[in-house]
């Protein structure tokens, strides 16, 4: 009798418990952040509307078809092309490989103007290069495709980062320059180092032109960050990297330069100027393409036929992702609205939690 008296007071005593337990312990699960499709358009046969073009034009490009689209999911211009494309919000030229004189258009696909020098036109929203042929050299154009400068090396360019008042490469022999736009003046010429092979693989420039983040090198790779030190360069942050690729990566000044992001292998790494602290998140894919928007980093990352987009928090944490199969893809945010391409189809999506 005793036995059952004692038996029935530890049943009651690991209820007790366990009710506390669940009442003070337990958190509700955080909620994920939901991509909401808003519309869906499809670009193989498109109806052409030009009666919005006072609204800002997104641009797209979807293998061989380019053009531009508005908020509301009107396809303002569409071309195909069989060769070459460059385009930007602001412009495009359809070109190949012995290009010349080669004339450019605006989103309304009137023409803008003809780039006069021979090489590869390069659009950076309302900015006009051309990739001059060797691949160590490159003109600065006018809003009429008029060189105002040139650069003329004989070390390639294996990195380019171009804002509205300078534009920075990076050379095969590990050498970053920066350029005033205006003038074309050499205003940086610096060297990040550290690595048996010092080319630089990576590059961007803050919009002030105070800061630039590169990655750099084989055999002991790192991402280096430097700040503008009177006429010199100091750098303030340097990290190796656990892996040695040999291919172009994406470096991103967001939050007007209070982070910059930079992709290597599988794996993104953010650092934070304000706090002064570096994260790493796992990814993947690798990372084609970097958008932000007031609240999130989106990221495009690809690995064969699968593309996989993921949105980054400003808590520098990874809020949700999601995967689909395609020949060709795009990302763009602009309103915090944010817009995928898909080989024939653009969708829009708004996100929730």
């Amino acid at each position: 009798m005793k036995t059952a008296k004692k038996i029935r007071l530890f049943i009651i005593i690991v209820i007790i418990f366990t009710i506390l337990y669940l009442f003070f312990a337990a958190k509700p699960l955080s909620k994920e952040y939901q991509f909401n499709p808003v519309w869906n358009i499809n670009t193989s046969y498109p109806a052409i509307k030009t009666s919005d073009l006072q609204e800002n034009q997104i641009h797209f490009h979807l293998g061989q078809t380019i053009g531009y689209f508005d908020s509301k999911g009107t396809i303002t211009h569409y071309k195909t092309f069989p060769s070459k494309v460059s385009i930007s919000d602001y412009y495009y030229a359809i070109y190949d490989t012995n290009a010349s004189h080669i004339p450019f258009y605006s989103p309304d696909g009137k023409q803008a103007g003809i780039i006069s020098a021979s090489g590869y036109p390069y659009f950076v929203n309302d900015l006009i290069y051309v990739m001059l042929p060797g691949g160590a050299s490159f003109a600065k154009c006018d809003e009429k495709g008029n060189i105002i400068w040139q650069y003329e090396g004989i070390i390639p360019i294996t990195a380019f980062s171009a804002k509205q008042d300078f534009t920075a490469i990076g050379l095969s022999d590990g050498t970053i320059k920066v350029f005033d736009n205006a003038t074309g003046e050499t205003q940086i010429a610096f060297s990040p180092g550290g690595s048996d092979y010092p080319v630089i693989l990576g590059l961007d420039i803050s919009e002030n032109g105070e800061y630039i983040a590169s990655i750099s090198g084989h055999n002991q790779q790192r991402f280096v960050l430097s700040h503008k030190e009177g006429a010199g360069q100091k750098i303030i942050y340097h990290t190796f990297l656990d892996t040695d690729s040999p291919y172009r990566t994406l470096i991103h000044f967001c939050d007007n330069k209070k982070r910059v992001f930079y992709n290597f292998e599988k794996k993104l790494g953010i650092y934070d100027l304000k706090s002064q602290t570096n994260t790493f998140i796992n990814l993947q894919s690798k990372v084609i393409s970097i958008e932000e928007s007031d609240y999130f980093v989106y990221l495009l990352g690809k690995e064969q036929h699968e593309y996989t987009v993921s949105l980054i928090e400003n808590t520098n944490t990874l809020g949700g992702s999601f995967s689909f199969t395609a020949d060709t893809a795009f990302i763009h945010s602009v309103d915090n609205n944010l817009y995928i391409g898909k080989d024939n189809t653009i969708s829009c999506l708004s996100i929730s939690k």
